[in-house]
């Protein structure tokens, strides 16, 4: 990957090969693609159009199968975006073929399958990054670096609130089948996981949850309220609601994870009560080389809202606050804003709000730089392990304790 000429390293450039052009591809590929040493070389799919497309825009490699993709000499590191329910299954494939892997959240479906992608890695002696999730944002990574820098003193709770649209979205079967990975635990929740695990420094001691399954059409969960206890006693609370009635947008300056205007709302609703929604089409509309006129189609045009601030900001997952001793931190239009002593003040951060940049980098300088991952196998394993015990907990009444916690890796978040 790298020539030494009379001293030098010629530049190094990290060639991605992504396996599934769903929806997921379409957001973290706009992050990859701001990285300059990284090269978008290669893609699996099923659909031929998305394919011709991939080849049309960046002149790559393209295949049927995951695996033919995972035996690609030319290919360093494989971007598992396939189905959920498929992520250990290519992981593991990806490990054998000697690949570094970045697997999209949810890790897997359980916890063992997340310590079979673990040890496949180490066997392989390849990196295993569980990425694209909100925490990977500038602005959770800001929130992240004034904790740790102490001037707030010590962290004493950790609160977030979002209520979206999730369940009103355009949703093919797997995505409300609980068995496949379906639902708002599986889907959004580690959204939310991971940037208290972040900020909390990892180590969840305890999980007491109720998760709401309320949607007749969608017979999946569609809401939770959790609350999570650290090891060292740090609360933290996640209050979830996916049904699209209200939504925390409209207490972020129009900023937030949602699809649809709230007329739109109305209109969607009504239509996938009566069954009239494709959701097939619908959701192909959503995907890496969708067609104008699938990308329009009913139900699955996506409505954004502009943000107020000066940077582009293509997701918020509700609220945050982190609180500390001697103040407060919560995102801000644009960056975070911090309340302390002397008053509110707003620390402006750069580089917009989607995925792919950070979990891109942070690939590169392990490969590279031997720069351990922080986000690595054994973080999104933990991750997945509070989402398993909101389940858990929500059908047994009661407080489940975690066994596969881990520290946040000192460095870089």
């Amino acid at each position: 990957m790298s020539v030494e000429i009379a001293g030098q390293t010629e530049n190094k450039i990290l060639r991605l090969g992504i396996a599934g052009l769903g929806v997921a591809s379409t957001l973290f590929i706009p992050g990859v693609e701001k990285f300059p040493k990284a090269r978008i070389a290669a893609a699996a799919d099923l659909r031929p159009g998305a394919l011709q497309k991939f080849e049309q825009k960046y002149d790559g490699k393209t295949y049927r199968d995951v695996e033919a993709l995972c035996a690609d000499p030319d290919i360093d590191v494989i971007w598992i975006a396939t189905p959920n329910h498929l992520h250990a299954e290519h992981t593991i494939m990806a490990a054998e073929h000697g690949k570094h892997v970045i697997c999209t959240k949810p890790m897997a479906l359980g916890v063992e399958e997340c310590e079979a992608m673990c040890m496949a890695a180490e066997r392989n002696n390849v990196h295993l990054l569980c990425g694209q999730t909100y925490s990977m944002s500038p602005d959770v990574q800001a929130m992240w670096r004034i904790s740790q820098s102490g001037e707030l003193g010590r962290l004493i709770a950790i609160n977030t609130w979002l209520s979206t649209d999730w369940l009103l979205k355009p949703r093919v079967a797997e995505e409300v089948d609980e068995t496949l990975g379906g639902g708002v635990v599986y889907r959004h929740a580690p959204h939310l996981i991971d940037t208290i695990r972040l900020l909390g420094g990892g180590r969840v001691r305890s999980v007491r949850a109720s998760v709401g399954r309320w949607m007749r059409e969608r017979p999946c969960p569609g809401n939770f309220s959790a609350f999570l206890e650290f090891e060292d006693g740090l609360p933290a609370t996640i209050a979830y609601n996916g049904y699209g009635y209200f939504d925390t947008s409209e207490l972020t300056w129009g900023i937030g994870n949602r699809m649809y205007s709230d007329q739109e709302r109305i209109v969607v609703r009504a239509a996938l009560r009566a069954g009239e929604i494709n959701h097939d089409v619908a959701k192909e509309g959503m995907r890496f080389g969708a067609s104008a006129s699938n990308a329009t189609s009913k139900g699955s045009g996506h409505q954004g809202v502009e943000p107020k601030g000066s940077r582009a900001q293509i997701a918020w997952f509700g609220i945050t606050v982190a609180s500390f001793e001697r103040g407060d931190i919560r995102q801000s239009p644009d960056g975070i804003y911090i309340y302390d002593d002397n008053g509110r003040r707003e620390i402006p951060v750069y580089g917009g709000r989607g995925t792919g940049t950070l979990e891109i980098k942070e690939m590169y300088e392990a490969i590279f730089e031997n720069t351990p991952i922080v986000h690595d196998g054994r973080w999104g394993l933990a991750t997945l392990e509070v989402g398993e015990a909101m389940v858990r907990s929500a059908k047994e009444r009661r407080e489940v304790l975690l066994e596969h916690q881990c520290a946040l890796r000192t460095g870089h978040a």
